[in-house]
């Protein structure tokens, strides 16, 4: 029996004030795959992730997290704000401006929400965010405040954090389009551990070199709509479409 996909999109379509940002988009992403989704601004990527973990509302389409379709429930009314928590903390969520708590310290914020949501002990929850913010190079930082920070150290917080849930799929942002080029590499080493550890991940990125040699699937969007998508080699080397191959000239 073949496995569930980690996200099955189908049919995707999606309207701010009339303008029609993403267009009848459909993607499969197995688990443990890394999908890289490029596009110049206003293509529709950060508004793709948002629908998928519901954070934005299709106005069309079906989304599956792990086989379980998340915003419509059974009888196919929107689903209830409890049901929707439930299904949307199998998704991680990392973002660009990082959203740690402020009044928290680096261990509090990565324990909050297996603490709050999943009802976790404060000790089991100590001990997975101990262990977290060690894969990702901060316990030495476990008793700091968020505002002691540098960005890339604030980002590999937020990656702890998405995980501290055991998210089926984690969703990244653009993850360093906020960081000072010297503190790039440091939040791009810390996914490339976790590509390789099996993590799924989607991850909106203009990092070419990032989505070239960690990516199973690339994916462009142009103004809402999906026009390519192949393997990183094919993607990077022989692209299908003029418009591919202009961004990546400028791109490079």
């Amino acid at each position: 029996m073949p496995e569930v996909p980690a996200v099955q999109i189908d049919s995707l379509s999606k309207s701010f004030d009339g303008v029609e940002v993403l267009r009848d988009i459909s993607l499969t992403v197995n688990k443990g795959e890394v999908v890289s989704v490029l596009g110049s601004s206003g293509s529709g990527k950060s508004t793709l992730l948002r629908c998928i973990n519901w954070l934005e509302e299709p106005d069309r389409g079906v989304i599956h997290i792990a086989g379980e379709r998340i915003g419509v429930d059974a009888h196919g009314k929107r689903m209830n704000n409890r049901d929707l928590a439930a299904i949307r903390a199998r998704t991680g969520m990392v973002f660009q401006s990082f959203n740690l708590w402020p009044h928290l310290t680096v261990l509090q914020n990565v324990m909050e929400s297996p603490v709050q949501v999943k009802r976790m002990r404060k000790d089991e929850a100590r001990a997975i965010a101990e262990a977290l913010l060690e894969k990702v190079g901060m316990e030495h930082k476990a008793d700091a405040y968020p505002y002691t920070l540098s960005g890339g150290q604030k980002q590999r917080v937020a990656i702890a954090r998405a995980l501290a849930m055991s998210p089926e799929v984690i969703l990244f942002d653009e993850p360093t389009s906020a960081l000072d080029p010297e503190r790039v590499g440091e939040v791009l080493t810390v996914m490339k551990n976790l590509s390789s550890e099996g993590y799924t991940m989607i991850v909106v990125t203009h990092e070419m070199e990032f989505a070239r040699a960690v990516s199973d699937q690339v994916v462009f969007l142009e103004k809402g709509l999906l026009i390519e998508k192949s393997a990183p080699e094919k993607f990077f080397t022989n692209p299908e479409t003029e418009r591919v191959r202009k961004f990546l000239e400028l791109s490079a």
